[in-house]
């Protein structure tokens, strides 16, 4: 029987991921009424150096009211650790007693558990609960996070709709999503029928070329009189580089830790602006990046994303029973269950937008897509149609 759990959070912020680590700890207290819930503060770094709260300290009050506040409540990290790193969160889970690690987060954080999983010998159990607004983990149907993030998008493509017919021109919004467009896909779950915005989608999965871009947006201006763009900061060029490394010039490139260029962090907007100055001269545009507004906004926390949140962590605490691995959110054809995979299974993978997602011959998704955003992302406002 487990004595001391140990919870961490990684990656981004979302809006339910505290509702992850509530339930878990919710969880443990049920089976284990002796154990004790440790928190790490800021991720595995928190763990590395002895920094933990003591979760299971907190009334079911307390709790709730963490569950239902955006953010990473415990603080969070984008550390990816080599083995020396490894070896000193496993000297910290040691030194805390602990018997099972839950770590929430994407497929980083799930490659990091598979690391710790087998550096551990079985000593300790690792458990990986899925979290990202990307939604891009492998043997996930969808995951905590990207609802909520995504109704962000529909209800603001659906809103920017509006605006553009009553004052037309062009727009682009440029989402997050470096490897994977399901967030720009979901500015189409709202389209106000088949003249609706985002008349245009560009994600990471189709090579973005600018000659067809621009011909793209004078077809929907000549057919629409108005051109509504959706478009992931990670879309690349035919040569494979991200579009902001074609645009921008290397010298104002900025990158991470781990040599990554940062897509957001780059001025990739006035770069998009640029272009369409130069090639439709004359035109009202309008450009804008979402950057983190989508993913902890409180005032689109999707009740069913809050829900499965929760539940992964439940389900979390049950894996540790099992031997630990990956938590997976699955459809079983009629509602969502967590399921347990192993950590090899998610860890390091990116789960892409499925090739009949996207229309082959057009900057658009298809009625697959659609069908899969209605499922998730059921139409919350009834808006009239304009007259314009």
């Amino acid at each position: 029987m487990p004595e001391t759990f140990v919870i961490a959070q990684g990656g981004g912020p979302t809006a339910v991921i505290n509702q992850t680590v509530a339930g878990a700890v919710m969880e443990a207290r049920k089976r284990y009424p002796k154990a004790r819930v440790l928190g790490a503060l800021h991720g595995v770094r928190g763990v590395r150096d002895g920094r933990f709260i003591t979760l299971s300290d907190l009334s079911e009050n307390e709790l709730r009211a963490m569950a239902a506040t955006p953010s990473a409540a415990l603080g969070s990290t984008r550390d990816k650790p080599d083995e020396a790193y490894c070896d000193a969160i496993l000297k910290g889970l040691s030194k805390a007693g602990a018997d099972a690690f839950v770590y929430i987060g994407g497929n980083d954080t799930a490659g990091t558990q598979s690391i710790l999983a087998e550096a551990s010998g079985g000593r300790i159990t690792c458990i990986h609960a899925p979290k990202t607004i990307d939604n891009d983990l492998v043997e996930n149907d969808h995951t905590p996070g990207f609802i909520s993030a995504a109704e962000f998008i529909a209800g603001a493509f659906l809103s920017v709709d509006l605006d553009f017919r009553a004052l037309p021109g062009i727009y682009v919004g440029i989402v997050m999503g470096r490897h994977a467009g399901f967030l720009t896909a979901a500015a189409t779950a709202w389209q106000l029928e088949d003249d609706g915005a985002p008349h245009l989608v560009y994600v990471p999965e189709r090579p973005f070329d600018r000659s067809r871009f621009i011909a793209d947006i004078r077809a929907t201006l000549e057919r629409q009189g108005r051109c509504v763009v959706a478009m992931s900061e990670g879309v690349t060029g035919p040569d494979g580089r991200s579009l902001v490394e074609t645009l921008v010039s290397p010298e104002m490139l900025e990158r991470d830790q781990h040599g990554n260029i940062r897509l957001s962090g780059t001025d990739l907007a006035r770069a998009v602006e640029r272009m369409l100055a130069e090639d439709l001269p004359g035109r009202r545009a309008r450009v804008d990046t979402f950057g983190y507004l989508p993913r902890g906004n409180i005032a689109t926390v999707n009740e069913t994303d809050a829900r499965e949140a929760f539940e992964a962590g439940v389900f979390a605490v049950e894996a540790a029973e099992r031997g630990g691995g990956s938590v997976a959110l699955q459809f079983g054809g009629s509602r969502t269950e967590c399921r347990l995979v192993p950590l090899s299974a998610v860890a390091g993978k990116t789960r892409h937008l499925p090739d009949d997602f996207l229309h082959p011959d057009e900057s658009q998704v298809t009625g697959v897509c659609r069908d899969y955003l209605a499922r998730l992302l059921p139409r919350k406002f009834p808006v009239a149609k304009p007259f314009v």
